[in-house]
């Protein structure tokens, strides 16, 4: 026998499985979300796996994060999110670093976001200009862009004080200049392929620009 449910049933009926449908969905997110604990990344970070093979991370990237090897990025007070991205990026054609992608490979999902989660509360070691002759260039980029280029302000993305935008966009403020420039030109030739918006940008710039702007930002704080 068929039943007929009057309208105000059928909208009752309806909105119930609305809502058992959405509790559903939350239920899967919550069961989905990793649990992250950055004590755990920490000592990840400092003293590695040895039963893994996996070196220390502070090896490369200095202690709390603070590297002291130019071509090697500092990596305290980054967004945690960008950290974990780019973890996966090197497990991906994304971005191709023999050494870091490697590592990145051996790592697990949740030991990506506890590595990540220390790094972004470590206090960070600000840097500094160097080259006095194209500070002012830096900053013109850095703050104006590029007009005739249109290549945009860097810190329409990364903040005026170099700070960035979680999720978004990285924390450039004390980047060694090496680094910054060496990704720049990764950026440009196509090699590094994660991000489409860094690589148009990067392509529209010469390499000057790049030194001046990445020699501007190691001063930012």
């Amino acid at each position: 026998m068929n039943r007929v449910f009057s309208p105000f049933v059928k909208s009752l009926l309806i909105a119930l499985l609305a809502v058992s449908a959405s509790a559903s969905a939350e239920e899967k997110k919550t069961a989905a979300a990793p649990k992250i604990d950055a004590a755990k990344g920490g000592a990840l970070y400092t003293d590695g796996d040895n039963a893994r093979g996996l070196p220390a991370c502070v090896s490369c990237h200095g202690a709390n994060g603070n590297s002291t090897i130019a071509v090697n990025p500092k990596l305290s007070a980054q967004h945690q999110s960008y950290i974990y991205k780019q973890l996966v990026n090197f497990t991906t054609a994304e971005r191709n670093q023999p050494v870091m992608t490697t590592y990145a490979k051996m790592l697990t999902d949740e030991e990506k976001h506890n590595v990540a989660a220390w790094l972004s509360a470590q206090a960070v070691k600000p840097g500094a200009a160097k080259n006095k002759d194209t500070i002012d260039l830096g900053k013109k980029i850095y703050r104006g862009g590029i007009a005739e280029k249109n290549v945009p302000a860097c810190a329409s993305c990364h903040g005026a004080s170099g700070n960035g935008i979680p999720v978004q966009y990285p924390r450039l403020a004390g980047q060694h200049q090496d680094y910054t420039v060496a990704q720049l030109g990764l950026f440009k030739s196509g090699a590094r392929k994660n991000s489409a918006q860094m690589t148009t940008i990067a392509q529209r710039m010469s390499d000057d620009e790049m030194k001046a702007v990445a020699d501007y930002v190691a001063g930012l704080k």
